[in-house]
């Protein structure tokens, strides 16, 4: 069993910071990309941001300069450290996880269950 569980989600105003967390956890060999999704209502799931196990982070131009995406191996999370929030922002943000649970098998995508992060005020 895998499990990718986050934290850190909330209600911001405009301007604020947030900072959400996800630790994998269960039967891992290794963790290949990490990376955080947005769901917003009525919207399609979309990239935010990932990072490789080597630590190169991409990010959704409408995120740049704003969102910083980074992780630690020996603990297998990944943190996404949002600045200057917009109500655009505003979205249920969704951990993904490329994990092999074992040394000969590919990796396989996992999720988390989400966090809502509100921006409003």
């Amino acid at each position: 069993q895998v499990q990718l569980v986050e934290s850190g989600g909330g209600l911001v105003q405009p301007g604020g910071s947030l900072r959400l967390s996800c630790a994998a956890s269960g039967n891992i060999f290794g963790i290949d990309a990490m990376g955080w999704y947005r769901q917003a209502p009525g919207k399609e799931r979309e990239l935010v941001a990932t990072i490789s196990s080597g630590g190169s982070a991409s990010y959704a131009d409408s995120v740049k300069g704003r969102f910083a995406i980074s992780r630690d191996n020996a603990k297998n999370t990944v943190v996404l450290q949002m600045n200057s929030l917009k109500p655009e922002d505003t979205a249920v943000y969704y951990c993904n996880a490329d994990i092999r649970r074992y040394r000969w098998s590919f990796s396989s995508s996992y999720w988390g269950q989400g966090t809502q992060v509100t921006v409003s005020g």
